[in-house]
């Protein structure tokens, strides 16, 4: 449909829409066929292999962006996908699963770790605004800020695959849960049709992602809407829409760990590998893509890091804690919706 409206030239709110709507069930196939191609290659790329391509709808959307020249609507979808994950996802995942219980318990040893990364990323959102406001200057320090990062990113693959992995696996019922879950539901894929799936799907997901950022300038204007808000939101809220519904899922059956690692995992996955790699794209571009945010978004990923490192601290949750959450990302919506464009 999508492509087809796109064709015919509708009207871009109906393109955009079309596109958007169609990213979700393709990010969540692509997600799929990753987890089955994981099974046949060993933990530690399994897990190696689920932790980048989990972020490749929203790299391959970004690209496109950045090609097409829309560095601010790029650098929103990367403060969107933070707040989204952190706030939205597990805001909506502590809500689902806390209701009806009175609390609901994961692992402190990995909230703390993500806590920790996720403030190593605000600081270097931090830097180069406070390089800019010192010397007039902003982009000179972005490309080693994201190598900086790119490393971090690795080292943390290794820390929680490798060297620490027992440290950060989730309570035993729990992983035994969520096994017997997912084998209920479908026999492993063969390693081709795996493959195949995969392919197909970054085929198809480059295609409506070229739709959608073609889409994103002419809906936003007809409706009175700014680029960056549709970045912040929509665009966030598409590409993680797969990690969300998963979060969501596992909250519900009472495994917090699982809900958790996935909504505050990919917040700190979009920190450290996705804008570093976002940098260096547009730097092979010829596009100026740095890490210099501005003053509101960067204030609204430091409140965002600050109040889920303080709600999660124990190890504990209940949804009274998802609301404040919630409140928190529509307010901060709110804020982004009235910023001038």
């Amino acid at each position: 449909i999508a492509v087809g409206l796109d064709w015919y030239g509708a009207n871009p709110v109906m393109v955009f829409a079309a596109a958007a709507l169609a990213i979700v069930p393709l990010a969540g196939l692509m997600g799929r066929s990753t987890e089955h191609l994981s099974t046949y290659v060993g933990t530690t790329i399994g897990g190696l292999l689920s932790a980048s391509l989990g972020n490749a709808p929203e790299l391959i959307i970004s690209g496109f962006a950045l090609k097409a020249g829309l560095v601010d609507v790029v650098k929103a979808s990367i403060t969107g996908s933070i707040l989204g994950n952190t706030l939205f996802s597990l805001g909506l995942s502590m809500i689902i699963g806390g209701w009806g219980r009175e609390r609901q318990r994961f692992n402190p040893t990995i909230a703390g770790m993500s806590g920790g990364l996720l403030f190593v990323a605000a600081v270097a959102l931090l830097i180069p605004a406070m390089f800019h406001f010192a010397s007039g200057k902003g982009r000179e320090v972005s490309m080693e800020i994201a190598i900086v990062l790119f490393v971090v990113y690795l080292l943390s693959l290794v820390f929680t695959l490798k060297t620490h992995r027992q440290l950060l696996q989730p309570e035993p019922a729990a992983s035994g849960a969520a096994e017997s879950h997912e084998a209920s539901h479908e026999a492993p894929w063969s390693k081709g049709k795996s493959i195949a799936v995969l392919a197909g799907v970054t085929v198809v997901i480059a295609v409506v992602s070229e739709i959608l950022v073609g889409a994103i300038e002419p809906a936003s204007a007809s409706i009175g809407m700014t680029p960056i808000f549709t970045g912040i939101i929509f665009l966030a809220l598409v590409g993680n829409a797969a990690e969300t519904m998963n979060a969501v899922g596992f909250a519900r059956k009472d495994q917090m760990d699982l809900s958790f690692g996935i909504a505050v995992g990919a917040s700190t996955q979009v920190a450290l590998f996705v804008a570093p790699v976002l940098v260096f794209a547009g730097y092979l571009m010829g596009q100026r893509m740095d890490l210099h945010f501005n003053s509101f978004e960067i204030a609204a990923i430091v409140i965002a890091v600050a109040i889920v490192s303080r709600q999660t601290s124990d190890g504990e949750s209940h949804w009274m804690e998802g609301v404040m959450l919630i409140a928190v990302y529509l307010m901060l919506a709110i804020g982004f919706f009235f910023l001038p464009g």
